[in-house]
């Protein structure tokens, strides 16, 4: 499974988020102590938001650690709201187009998880898509597919009513599956950030909100970047989580 960390506050450099602390991003692609695999080896990416409405990438298939551009990037390119990433891939070869953030406009998304029977269901998520969001679509991952029907079901209008319409209609297509469905996702549109976590056997990948970490700011990451303290909430089960100026809000998917 893959990990994720996302911040949104006050302009800090991404390496406070990515780099720096004790157990960062960095350090979970290598030694990750809550996934299936400790090690993230199938590309990373950035995506973050600066004057521009539309977030700016980097996105390579090297390991996060063997990149050395990625701690370069990090330590100059200061930003009040970025997303991060590193892969171990389930659907999807290792290519550049399979990495995430995805972006469409002014949005991005990441996942940590898998839809289950994807192979099986694709070409029939695929036809759900506008022609416009169709020929947007890069890579081949069922994340970037969600990401564009979630875009396809009014993302931009109301984000929790868009996912919850995204599951309804991949449980739809699906019919009776032998594997679970697996969704732990953020994206933002460069204002708020969004977290979730939604599975059908309760174990969907770990999330965690943290609205007092060192930068100061609000904070989602799949694992505690510091010391597991008080400060780091688990996002519940069926949660989605914004972040925004006014702090963190909670509803149930």
């Amino acid at each position: 499974m893959c990990r994720v960390a996302a911040y949104l506050g006050a302009d800090v450099a991404l390496e406070d988020i990515i780099i720096r602390p004790r157990h960062s991003l960095l350090q979970q692609s290598q030694a990750a102590t809550e996934a299936k695999l400790a090690v993230q080896g199938d590309g990373f990416g950035i995506a973050w938001y600066a004057g521009d409405e539309r977030p700016g990438l980097y996105r390579d298939v090297l390991p996060a650690w063997s990149d050395g551009n990625l701690t370069s990037l990090c330590r100059m390119i200061a930003s009040r709201l970025f997303l991060a990433h590193v892969r171990a891939s389930t659907v999807g070869e290792t290519a550049r187009t399979n990495c995430h953030p995805f972006a469409h406009g002014r949005w991005c998304f990441m996942h940590n998880g898998e839809i289950a029977d994807f192979a099986r269901i694709r070409r029939a998520l695929e036809a759900l898509l506008p022609d416009t969001l169709y020929l947007s679509r890069r890579g081949t991952t069922d994340s970037e597919l969600f990401f564009l029907l979630a875009l396809a079901e009014g993302l931009d209008e109301d984000p929790p009513e868009a996912i919850r319409r995204t599951i309804a209609r991949i449980e739809q297509v699906q019919g009776t599956v032998a594997h679970p469905n697996r969704l732990t996702c953020v994206f933002s549109n460069g204002s708020d950030i969004w977290g979730f976590r939604r599975s059908s056997d309760g174990l969907s990948p770990t999330l965690y909100v943290s609205e007092s970490f060192a930068t100061g700011g609000l904070t989602l990451a799949s694992e505690p970047l510091d010391e597991r303290g008080a400060h780091w909430c688990s996002v519940a089960e069926g949660q989605i989580v914004r972040l925004s100026a006014g702090g963190v809000s909670a509803a149930m998917l």
